[in-house]
């Protein structure tokens, strides 16, 4: 059982976290640092934010559903295809050591950094593709980003509406809809594959599942006043300083 200490450490990023999730995505960017600058064991971090995402995110879901911000012609396959690599994705988490995360984080970060920092307005308008060429790009990505999403996960919503605006040139409300159903989506399949294994910490993920939910039902409400742009230098921080503590970590 963890101490009080872990929670008020945990539980404030968390409910940060839901709001920027539910804005730009992202939110595992703050939250999956959060339990690992806790102390929380590698394997243990990834599942149990895991837990906590699919409270928040179920219920961005039925608020986005709610506002009409769904393509459900559109999201359905996207979700199929998400789900075959998320599935992927969490296999080969199992499978890999700490040592192995933490190379892999000093690749990803930087890099997502420098994509969040370059990325052009979501607002701009594109010319849409025939609904067939639609689907077919938004399945190509659903599944790659599916993959990562087991994988690793921080910052999956982010890229799958980076993604379904630049290169599907799907609206960004519609895209916003889309990319939660297939989060919610992803993080069922990832979550079933973790408790299976006995990795989830039952008792912590509900409690910051009920800050991540408190954050997402905020952040829905400001996504259609504030937009993104806002959520920039938030998420900068928590990558300069996840990346520090990252390579802190390999060189100690």
């Amino acid at each position: 059982m963890e101490s009080l200490l872990v929670y008020l450490m945990i539980c404030p990023l968390v409910f940060a976290a839901g709001v920027v999730d539910a804005i730009a995505g992202g939110g595992g960017l703050i939250s999956l640092p959060a339990y690992m600058i806790a102390g929380v064991p590698v394997h243990t971090a990834i599942a149990t934010n895991k837990m906590s995402a699919v409270m928040g995110t179920t219920i961005a879901t039925y608020r986005f559903a709610k506002n009409g911000y769904i393509n459900w012609k559109q999201a359905l396959p996207c979700v199929a295809f998400a789900l075959v690599g998320s599935y992927l994705g969490a296999k080969m988490t199992l499978l890999l050591s700490a040592d192995v995360f933490r190379v892999v984080m000093v690749i990803i970060l930087p890099l997502t950094a420098f994509y969040v920092m370059g990325k052009k307005s979501l607002t701009a308008d594109k010319a849409p593709f025939a609904y067939g060429k639609t689907l077919f790009l938004c399945a190509i990505i659903s599944f790659c980003i599916g993959v990562y999403d087991g994988f690793y996960g921080p910052g999956t919503g982010t890229f799958l509406i980076l993604l379904f605006t630049a290169l599907a040139h799907i609206a960004l409300t519609e895209a916003a809809g889309t990319t939660k159903v297939i989060n919610l989506s992803t993080n069922i399949s990832a979550l079933m594959v973790f408790l299976a294994n006995g990795v989830v910490d039952l008792q912590l993920g509900i409690v910051a599942g009920c800050f991540s939910i408190m954050g997402n039902y905020i952040g829905v409400k400001l996504f259609a006043k504030k937009g993104v742009k806002f959520v920039k230098p938030f998420m900068m921080g928590v990558l300069v300083i996840f990346l520090a503590k990252t390579i802190w970590e390999m060189i100690a």
